[in-house]
């Protein structure tokens, strides 16, 4: 889609403001227009790339009185669209906010802008004997300040938690430019609303996050990992509650159904041989700790566990090359599946024990719409990664039935105690299902927070909270 022309005076002020890091007409590439989402292409009007706090604080001032629209950036690889300009205005693009600012090894803390890539964090860390535990699939390319947008989370949160539970505080510019900071620096804080946690995961949609002091743990000094092939999808989603009710609490319990390894071993090198004929599914199972021989007496007492499912022979990733290659074939899934076709991708959770009934649903309502999903994920805190391919489907079934399909997925989610995203946000393509999950007395709440941080609705409007019905 074009982009929407803005007056050249509000160009030439935003020109004069960053240089050579405000581009506008064909300046503006294609890696601005999309992110990860489907095929969406929205041009942006303007890009500015801010390098401060300070910049960030007089555009946002200078939008605000001139009622310009303003859409929060970051590495765009956001699975909802959130970061995309799709009513054109100002791209704030936060790639030039890539500083790591402070790692405070007393306090086991790191103060970080928000440009900051997610693995080059946790390395910088690292090195300290530091630990950041999200993780999302992406980690490699994707930015801290998305990750603190979208709530992210990635295999290990089933044992660390995701996100929000390491952000101890945030500066932030409220739309209409001014600076602020959320919290403070510190684990407890009973004083007043909780703004820090208002923010994480607000999709960029009531401020722009300029810095983020998040806490750290020790790093493991140990971990193990299993692959565990299933002959029943159904069962291997039963024995994820199998482990936690037996007292196990893995680091990574990831699922991957047959035709997820199969579309993603060829975009692998030197892909490891796991599949056989009658596999139906892997659990992919990681052990972490400060003890070997707790892990593996932990990693005996789950092989035990197992032995009442159909299952083949246990792999156990003896290297750190297979533990290597094992990783790599599960974060790869994602795009490799994509690959394949025009896809739609829905990000279901649900309490890990109706692990089972969530993926025969999928199943069930994917044949009576007649189309293919490939299904993977975090299964041990109960998130499944649904990717519908669109394959041959005619252009009605895909735009007309395919929301109905959809709607009644994430009506059973909700039935099964679940929600319609558990780390990829809401951003455009699910705001239309947002009803499903929250009432509407919920929903005009959520609106009314985001009029009190943005009376104009000039903050990455259209994203989230679905239009008001008309009475």
């Amino acid at each position: 889609m074009n982009s929407i022309p803005i007056a050249e005076q509000h160009v030439d002020f935003l020109k004069t403001l960053l240089g050579a890091r405000c581009l506008s007409g064909e300046a503006i590439t294609a890696n601005y227009a999309s992110d990860h989402t489907e095929d969406f292409v929205f041009y942006p009007s303007v890009v500015v790339k801010p390098e401060s706090t300070e910049e960030i604080s007089a555009i946002l001032k200078y939008c605000y009185t001139n009622d310009l629209i303003v859409t929060p950036s970051g590495a765009r690889t956001g699975l909802s669209g959130g970061a995309l300009a799709d009513k054109g205005g100002v791209l704030l693009s936060m790639e030039r906010m890539n500083r790591i600012l402070h790692i405070d090894e007393e306090n086991h803390q790191v103060t970080t802008e928000p440009g900051v890539i997610t693995e080059m964090l946790q390395q910088a860390v690292r090195e300290k004997g530091l630990f950041y535990p999200p993780d999302p699939a992406s980690k490699g390319s994707c930015f801290i300040g998305g990750n603190i947008a979208e709530n992210s989370g990635g295999p290990k949160a089933v044992k660390y938690g995701v996100t929000k539970d390491y952000v101890l505080n945030l500066e932030v510019v409220l739309p209409n430019g001014e600076i602020m900071w959320t919290g403070a620096n510190v684990i407890k804080n009973a004083t007043g609303y909780n703004l820090t946690q208002l923010i994480v995961g607000s999709e960029g949609t009531l401020a722009v996050v300029t810095k983020i002091v998040l806490r750290l743990l020790p790093h493991p000094t140990h971990d193990l990992l299993l692959l565990v092939p299933f002959r029943k999808a159904t069962e291997a989603c039963a024995a994820v509650s199998t482990l936690f009710m037996a007292g196990i609490i893995p680091s990574g319990l990831e699922f991957m159904e047959r035709d997820a390894i199969i579309y993603t071993l060829p975009h692998v090198d030197d892909p490891p041989e796991i599949l056989k004929d009658d596999h139906d599914a892997h659990l992919l199972i990681e052990l972490d700790g400060f003890n070997a021989d707790v892990l593996l007496q932990d990693a005996e007492k789950i092989m035990g566990l197992l032995e009442q499912y159909d299952i083949d022979e246990i792999l156990f990733a003896e290297t750190q090359a297979q533990k290597d290659s094992l990783w790599k074939l599960r974060r790869k899934v994602g795009e490799a599946v994509k690959s394949h076709s025009v896809y739609k991708e829905e990000d279901t959770v649900v309490p890990r024990y109706h692990l089972p009934q969530l993926l025969e649903s999928v199943k069930r309502i994917g044949k009576a719409y007649g189309f293919h999903s490939v299904c993977y994920g975090h299964a041990g805190d109960g998130n499944l990664h649904i990717n519908i391919l669109r394959g041959d489907l005619a252009d009605h079934a895909w735009n007309e039935e395919l929301p109905k399909a959809i709607r009644e997925l994430f009506t059973e989610v909700v039935k099964l105690g679940g929600t319609i995203s558990g780390e990829h946000g809401i951003g455009l393509v699910q705001r239309s299902y947002m009803d499903i999950a929250f009432s509407e007395v919920q929903l005009e709440l959520m609106r009314a927070i985001k009029r009190v941080f943005d009376p104009k609705n000039l903050l990455n409007p259209g994203k989230v909270l679905p239009d008001k019905p008309n009475v």
